[in-house]
């Protein structure tokens, strides 16, 4: 992944705490940054997702830039992940984010999808009664980069995955398989962090648009290139089988 902030800052519902020097924009570019319409924007202030703008005269509201992340992300879970504005807001309230950071938003995205944002949480003596695991086994799972064990503890993704890893022990799989995922995993990490921070390096300017093309390359097209390749090789392979004698 690329280099993140050294500690995220706590966020309140809403944007929390921005940056003091934050640049500041208008209904009309908060709109034209994001895609979303006046009426959608009003209802997340209303809502409490957004902070309240600035109005510094009657009829000029200026919101604070860390806006566009904020509805950048609620348009990821909504359409990633189906979520209510009640459940976004649930999550707002239960974490912490900072949206003044792209990459501080980005990091909040994988960790939605890897489970970490999930209500329960196990410590490790709970987890390993749960996936009736030894302490060796759960060690060995950690250590070969199967598992994380998360700030939080272990979520039900991870006793989820524990439970796969015993399925494949049991039916005979070759884990040769998961070192595999392993092994792609780290290195796709580090080229992902060296070409998106040679680009970063070049035309600040341009950094919005660039932190989006990443966010969208890491979370979007690298699951739907791996997955289309999955499926074209299953059908190829039963293509070849049904052709043979």
């Amino acid at each position: 992944m690329f280099p993140l902030v050294p500690k995220l800052r706590d966020c309140e519902q809403g944007g929390g705490n921005q940056k003091a020097n934050s640049m500041h924009l208008k209904m009309k570019q908060l709109m034209e940054q994001t895609g979303e319409s006046k009426s959608t924007i009003l209802f997340y202030v209303k809502e409490g997702l957004l902070p309240e703008p600035k109005k510094p005269k009657p009829n000029l509201h200026l919101y604070d830039e860390s806006c566009v992340n904020i509805i950048r992300f609620i348009k990821h879970l909504q359409s990633q992940f189906s979520y209510s504005i009640a459940q976004i807001k649930a999550i707002f309230q239960e974490n912490r984010f900072n949206f003044d950071d792209d990459f501080s938003m980005m990091l909040s995205s994988l960790q939605m999808m890897s489970g970490e944002f999930e209500g329960q949480w196990y410590n490790e003596e709970e987890f390993l009664e749960l996936g009736k695991l030894s302490l060796l086994q759960l060690q060995t799972y950690l250590d070969k980069g199967w598992l994380f064990k998360q700030e939080q503890g272990f979520s039900n993704q991870e006793l989820k995955l524990v439970k796969l890893f015993q399925e494949a022990e049991h039916l005979g799989l070759d884990k040769s398989l998961f070192d595999a995922y392993v092994d792609v995993a780290k290195a796709l990490a580090k080229l992902e962090y060296q070409l998106g921070a040679k680009m970063l390096d070049q035309e600040p300017e341009k950094h919005n648009e660039k932190y989006q093309l990443i966010f969208d390359a890491i979370l979007i097209l690298k699951s739907y290139i791996f997955n289309m390749h999955t499926i074209k090789e299953h059908q190829e392979q039963m293509n070849t089988k049904g052709v043979q004698p």
